[in-house]
């Protein structure tokens, strides 16, 4: 059976850490090694896409990716329970046209006794930004 420790229940601690690899995770800009993070057939909405499985989900991030640029994500535990976590984040990218956005947002995950995230749900809205503005280099 496949883990993705640390596994739930979480505490404090645990939740940090969850959180903390989902962020070294996305800004890998790997879709493959972020999918493995997910149940095979884990349900997903980020903004107005509603989709399920990590095949959907690699595709979903490759095409993230060649459009996001420059990607550069930060996460912050908001909180948790048993088996949920909620986190606010921020990333900065640029477009093909070097055109900068900072995009904010809130995410729910629902994990797996196996540690898996079988759920997330994900609102998000993107602010244009000069590139003077930037936070993460």
């Amino acid at each position: 059976m496949e883990t993705k420790p640390p596994l739930p229940p979480f505490t404090l601690e645990t939740a940090k850490i969850k959180v903390q690899a989902a962020e070294d995770a996305w800004n890998t800009c790997d879709p493959h090694k972020v999918a493995l993070a997910y149940t095979i057939d884990s349900q997903w909405r980020n903004r107005e896409e509603f989709f399920a499985g990590r095949e959907a989900i690699a595709a979903f991030l490759q095409r993230k990716w060649a459009k996001e640029l420059n990607y550069c994500l930060k996460k912050e535990l908001w909180s948790f329970t048993e088996n949920r976590i909620s986190v606010r984040f921020e990333y900065e990218w640029h477009d093909a046209s070097d055109n900068w956005n900072r995009s904010y947002g809130n995410e729910q995950w629902e994990f797996a006794a196996s540690g898996l995230m079988q759920r997330r749900e994900a609102s998000i809205n993107d602010v244009s930004i000069q590139e003077s503005e930037r936070k993460f280099r």
